[in-house]
């Protein structure tokens, strides 16, 4: 079977797993994964699962809140069937931080003996557990406790290293179970986060599309297709989010399923993520820095959607002055933006710097060929802008869920914002409205049109 738009829409989750597709796009897709069950009760099937991979010592990680929400139902269910196991579980009064520390404990627990990683969480546990996956070899389940993001089976890890968001490749787990029953008991505001990171793929399929029209970015329109119908299912259900009734969060997780899917067919974040997520790492990693509790990364990326909705939106009007944006690309100063990198990255500086020298993202020759592709296809890139959802459109899905709308309800201090919008984009070498608005010399005028639209 062929992949192709039409096709995976029709398509059950995990019709996509575990077989080799040829696609519309040219390439072929594949994920090597064995089960995702999405159902009430699920996490009774561990029992199989671990019996389908004769494991005999399995390490159960999770924290002290996963382990009382599923660990210890997880042992009850092993203790039932005599399962030797051994745990780690990370004692968290604050928001745990997937770095050098969080990895190192969880390397050291795996035993010689160990045969199985069972990850009991979300989040974070998720990436680590995928990533020791892979250095280890060992397989991994994931019991997902709460549909609060999107890197379920994504094949890279959002780790933080020398004090920089960073994504690795890692391993996919071989199964993900989603018990509804434990899902829909999960703190409001981590389902609100999961909803938020689904609303984020908005502006991420958005921006994948610029960076075709203006770099010839390899674009996979099935993939685009997974992670728009993925946000349409959660958008069709809003109404039972605050009810937390079974259908909609059943949706929200397969939705956060399905786009991991995709992420990993085309094994790049693209389908899910673009300058929203860019902004929200900035808002992460400020705060890692000040030394503030972490907001949840998808509570950061419903907010930060909204404001990729006014970006959009205002530039679907622009008239841009191409000879001012040739001026100011020709008259770049490398030695002012060096300073600005070190002053707004603090400690992560470091690795922007070394990261900027590697893929060469400030040559002058490249920025003035963008900007004339920009202008050859400005109208193509227009009608795009006006295809993207607006600010309004996603407040009120946002608003209809009870999820927060502006950065200060968060605690995201104007600065901090003002300050992302300036420099974000150099968090990830991926082309974005935000790369586009530097590109023509945008980026002030625009940091000033967030600025005031965040105070309203």
């Amino acid at each position: 079977m062929k992949l192709t738009p039409k096709v995976v829409k029709k398509m059950k989750i995990n019709e996509f797993i575990g077989k080799k597709f040829s696609c519309e796009c040219g390439r072929e897709h594949y994920m090597d994964m064995n089960a995702i069950v999405i159902e009430n009760g699920a996490i009774n099937k561990i029992i199989d699962v671990i019996n389908k991979y004769g494991s005999k010592y399995p390490l159960i990680i999770a924290d002290s809140n996963t382990y009382k929400v599923a660990g210890e139902m997880l042992e009850s269910l092993l203790d039932s069937e005599n399962i030797a196991h051994k745990e780690v579980i990370y004692q968290t009064k604050c928001s745990l931080v997937p770095d050098e520390e969080a990895m190192g404990k969880l390397i050291l627990a795996v035993g010689d003996n160990t045969d199985l990683l069972i990850a009991v969480g979300s989040g974070v546990l998720n990436d680590l557990t995928k990533y020791i996956s892979r250095r280890t070899g060992l397989k991994a389940v994931i019991i997902a406790t709460a549909p609060s993001m999107d890197g379920f089976v994504s094949d890279t890890s959002a780790l933080t290293i020398d004090n920089l968001k960073t994504s690795v490749s890692c391993e996919l787990p071989k199964v993900v179970l989603g018990d509804v029953d434990i899902l829909k008991q999960a703190p409001e505001r981590m389902i609100l986060a999961g909803l938020g990171d689904m609303i984020g793929k908005y502006s991420a399929l958005t921006d994948w599309k610029l960076s075709e029209i203006i770099n010839n970015e390899y674009y996979c329109a099935t993939t685009a297709t997974i992670s728009a119908e993925a946000i349409q299912k959660c958008v069709d259900n809003i109404n039972g989010v605050k009810k937390r009734s079974d259908a909609a969060i059943a949706n929200i997780m397969d939705g956060l399923i399905r786009t991991g899917i995709a992420m990993s067919y085309v094994n790049n974040s693209r389908p899910a993520s673009g300058c929203e997520h860019h902004l929200s790492h900035y808002w992460e990693m400020m705060f890692l820095f000040q030394g503030k509790e972490a907001l949840l990364h998808g509570t950061k990326v419903g907010i930060t959607s909204i404001l990729a909705g006014k970006i959009y939106e205002t530039f679907a009007q622009e008239k841009v002055d191409f000879t001012a944006a040739i001026r100011k690309a020709r008259n770049f100063d490398a030695s002012k933006w060096e300073d600005n990198i070190k002053q707004f990255y603090g400690k992560a500086a470091a690795g922007i710097l070394k990261a900027a020298a590697t893929d060469n993202r400030n040559c002058i020759e490249k920025r003035l060929e963008r900007i004339e592709t920009i202008r050859t296809n400005f109208t193509e890139i227009t009608k795009l802008a006006k295809t993207a959802k607006t600010a309004s459109f996603i407040e009120n899905i946002m608003k209809c869920a009870g999820a927060p709308l502006r950065p200060q309800d968060v605690g995201v201090d104007e600065t901090t914002v003002h300050n992302s919008m300036l420099m974000a984009k150099e968090v990830r070498q991926r082309y974005t409205i935000l790369n586009m608005l530097s590109d023509l010399g945008l980026t002030e005028k625009y940091t000033e049109i967030i600025d005031d639209f965040i105070k309203k």
